[in-house]
Order: C-alpha cells, then structure tokens, then sequence
C-alpha cells in the first residue's frame, strides 16, 4: 500500500447547535483539499452525528478533530467536556420508533471502526468519541 500524506486539524466549536453546520463544511473543505472527495458524504454524517452528540448531552465547548494517517485511514473525533462514556450504541434496527438513539448507530454500521476514550484536552476533562474510515482516495483523485 502506497504511504499517504499524514495531516492533523482540530476545529474548536462553542456549544451552539449552529456548530455542527460549521464542522460539516469544514470537513467537506479539508477532505477535497486533500483529494479525498470520496469520503467526504460518509464523513459529513459521520461527523455531524458526533459534533452533534457533544453539542446536545454536554455544556461547555467541544472539537472536531480529523486526521489522516499515513496508511490512509481517516480519523474523526468529537471531543466534548463530559468524561462519561458515550451510551451503547444500539443497532439501527433496534431503535424502532425511538425519536433519538440512533447516532451511534449510524456512527456504528457506517464506520469501520469507532469508540471512545477519556481525554483531557484544552486544560479540561471530557472524552473522544471517534470513529475511522479506511478508505484511500484514488491516485486519479489526489492534488497536484
């Protein structure tokens, strides 16, 4: 497998729901620059369904992170100021009729992987729910 170009941004948000259209545009932006168009609807959804977990259940500021390694795997985190862990993610097809619950479940059969992990990051406790894609852009659709 051929090495890709390894990068790493953080988007410090303010608990607004607004936020989430702010990390989804972001995203979009970051992915196309870096040839990676592909991902980016798989991505979108990924990230709002995280950006909008740590905007909803948690009051202080929260991040969105995204990082691609240099094996080509796309990182995205949501980090938010509550160190509890996220709840179980239930399958999609076990939410029913639930008004909510069903993030995580996307999160889950959309992503290759994913978890959480207690962080401390801008001098606070919280936790990163995250989520991996491990899909590589084509040769045809990397910049020049």
């Amino acid at each position: 497998m051929p090495e890709n170009e390894s990068w790493d941004y953080t988007l410090r948000i303010p608990n607004d729901p607004r936020a989430v259209t702010v990390c989804r545009r972001t995203l979009r932006l970051i992915l196309t620059v870096h040839g990676l168009i592909g991902l980016t609807d798989s991505a979108e959804l990924l990230a709002a369904e995280l950006i909008s977990n740590a905007v909803r259940h948690t009051e202080g500021s929260a991040a969105l992170r995204v990082r691609q390694s240099q094996e080509g795997v796309v990182w995205i985190g949501a980090w938010d100021t509550d160190p509890q862990p996220p709840p179980a993610a239930l399958p999609l097809d076990a939410v029913g009729e639930l008004e909510g619950g069903r993030g995580l479940g996307l999160v889950r059969a959309c992503a290759d992987s994913w978890g959480w992990q207690p962080s401390a990051w801008f001098v606070e406790r919280g936790k990163f729910v995250w989520c991996e894609l491990g899909f590589t852009a084509s040769p045809a659709l990397k910049p020049v």
